[in-house]
């Protein structure tokens, strides 16, 4: 992506239910699992930083809350303040979804996740948010891309802004830096 793709793509976000989860998996450049695998204790508002500790993954007909890919997967990183901005409005729409869930709520069993339904659980991968980005993109006026371009698009877009290589690959996970330099 490049720095006006990425604008028109975040413009396009805007409003969206899942406007954050958008913006988190751009900025940040985590993976998709990664993204519907946090939850509220990972964000450190105060601090300004994000924790990495699980993902999401489904197996067997079953939703299930996974250690990351790799030892590098597990990090903290540091939030931009518009990010930390849009997480707080989605932590506040979350609540308001919660109280009018009242009892079909079932987020708790999921530990609070950051991302989820409008009654708390598991965002599916494929129909709830990939589909959704499908539309979100072509609102964009974007070639079609997926999901997992907008991680390659953080690499691009935060070496593109001066950030050392060696910090890209930290806030990505990945173990090599030729794995990020080749992204």
């Amino acid at each position: 992506l490049s720095i006006q793709k990425a604008r028109a793509l975040l413009q396009a976000v805007q409003g969206d239910r899942l406007q954050a989860l958008y913006e988190v998996a751009l900025m940040l450049g985590l993976r998709q699992s990664e993204v519907p695998g946090l939850q509220w204790r990972d964000i450190d508002f105060d601090a300004g930083t994000l924790r990495v500790a699980r993902s999401l993954q489904r197996y067997g007909g079953e939703y299930h809350l996974d250690e990351p890919k790799t030892a590098r997967s597990r990090r903290t990183l540091g939030v931009p303040e518009p990010l930390l901005v849009s997480l707080r409005r989605h932590r506040a729409n979350q609540l308001a979804e919660r109280l009018s869930a009242g009892p079909l709520w079932n987020g708790d069993e999921w530990g609070d996740l950051v991302f989820a339904t409008s009654t708390g659980s598991p965002l599916d991968g494929s129909s709830m948010v990939t589909k959704r980005f499908q539309v979100l993109v072509a609102r964009a006026g974007l070639p079609h891309m997926t999901f997992h371009e907008l991680r390659h698009g953080a690499a691009t877009l935060m070496l593109a802004l001066g950030t050392d290589p060696r910090t890209i690959m930290e806030t990505l996970g990945h173990s090599q830096i030729s794995t990020t330099m080749n992204v």
